[in-house]
């Protein structure tokens, strides 16, 4: 077998692992043997690993920062306290809350990212649920994973997906993302939402909701984690309109809003350290050296240029080809290594604006379709199982194919 050859068999394996997870080890032990293998086997030297690592420090910050960020505002209780409101405002209503969570799942996404909507906000919706006495929480449960896909593109915050396509290239300007991004942003919103709440339909009209919901009280430690949040999202935004890298705004605003709050709290840090997942970094880190190693076996060259070919004769044709190609390659592969590979086309090709978006669509909205496309909706399912609740993917490839393929169509054409 030839080094290219060994190469994909590698890749196709840590794929594999990251989303069937034999043994049920985590995604992070997957990325990190293949990592190894590409390293004992000769395929990089030691220099060249650590360049694929490097690659993605940007990312790792981001996520670090964004990790902090929800973490306190779990402990600190801001999010069951959103969707306590949420809850108290649909004043015994299924249909408003369905539309008031989605809305809160828009903002979150949008500002703190899908991971965030997937970890923090499904067990307060779960929590807001039980206080209202809903018989079946899962319609509002849904929700969370399907806005956390839907909505990952609004800005440049909104997904890690967004930093790990444009790793090592160029990152679009606030004004260029917005431009190319708003449209088709507002088209997945809402088709999402539609098509989502036509799904859910029959368990709404059957369901009761309490009326009277007590609101918890809102602690000043949790006043300023949501300050700090706010605050952290106009210097994000800042950051993306001075074209600057993300990675490390976002840390360094999340570590000052973690030790204000702490100290007010008289907390101790290593508790809310200690909570972080760290084997996610370990995870897009194993994926870097992969991708890296894909690199090397000139693939990723020869589709740029097949894809600039197919460009040059028809945008619209390799618009179509790519967002629907990449999108269930997603959910086949996970979004993370796909969107790492994808990336590489990218700035290979220096494609322009709308077909580097049909990439960046696919693999944001394409993960909807299935329970392992991307790690938001992974980081979702495990979640609901803390709380004593299972989604197959059967159950998940029903509702997904109703909700994600008129999203996609939509949203490429958007572009």
């Amino acid at each position: 077998m030839n080094q290219s050859a060994l190469t994909l068999t590698i890749a196709a394996g840590t794929a594999a692992g990251v989303v069937i997870r034999p043994f049920r080890l985590p995604e992070a032990v997957w990325a990190v043997l293949g990592a190894g293998l590409i390293l004992v086997l000769g395929i990089l030297n030691p220099a060249e690993i650590w360049a694929g690592v490097a690659k993605g420090t940007d990312v790792y910050l981001f996520l670090i920062g964004m990790m902090l960020l929800s973490e306190l505002a779990r402990r600190e209780g801001l999010f069951d306290w959103v969707a306590a409101i949420a809850t108290s405002r649909a004043k015994g209503s299924p249909k408003k809350l369905f539309a008031l969570i989605y809305a809160v799942g828009v903002v979150v996404t949008a500002l703190l990212s899908n991971d965030a909507t997937a970890v923090v906000l499904t067990p307060a919706v779960y929590a807001a649920c039980r206080a209202a006495k809903v018989n079946n929480p899962l319609p509002y449960l849904f929700i969370c994973a399907f806005i956390a896909n839907a909505a990952s593109f609004i800005l440049p915050i909104s997904n890690p997906a967004n930093l790990v396509i444009f790793a090592g290239g160029e990152m679009p300007s606030l004004g260029r993302w917005l431009a190319t991004f708003f449209a088709p942003s507002i088209a997945a919103i809402l088709i999402t939402f539609v098509a989502l709440y036509v799904m859910q339909r029959r368990a709404l009209l059957s369901e009761t909701l309490a009326a009277d919901i007590p609101t918890p009280a809102l602690s000043f430690p949790a006043r300023l984690a949501g300050i700090g949040l706010v605050a952290t999202a106009f210097v994000l935004v800042g950051a993306s309109a001075a074209h600057l890298d993300l990675g490390l705004p976002t840390f360094i605003a999340a570590t000052v809003t973690t030790l204000i709050v702490l100290t007010v709290a008289r907390q101790n840090p290593f508790g809310i350290v200690r909570a972080i997942d760290w084997s996610v970094i370990l995870l897009v880190a194993g994926l870097f050296v992969v991708v890296e190693a894909i690199n090397q076996t000139g693939m990723t060259a020869s589709l740029a240029s097949e894809l600039t070919a197919i460009s040059a004769d028809s945008e619209w044709h390799a618009v179509a080809i790519t967002g629907i190609g990449l999108a269930f390659l997603s959910n086949l592969a996970n979004n993370l290594p796909v969107g790492l590979f994808a990336g590489g086309v990218v700035n290979a090709a220096h494609l322009s604006d709308r077909l580097a978006g049909a990439v960046l669509v696919a693999v944001d909205l394409g993960p909807n379709l299935s329970v392992t496309g991307s790690l938001a909706t992974i980081l979702w399912l495990s979640a609901l199982r803390r709380e004593g609740i299972t989604v197959s993917a059967y159950t998940f490839l029903k509702v997904g194919a109703v909700v994600m393929i008129p999203a996609l169509i939509a949203s490429l054409a958007a572009l």
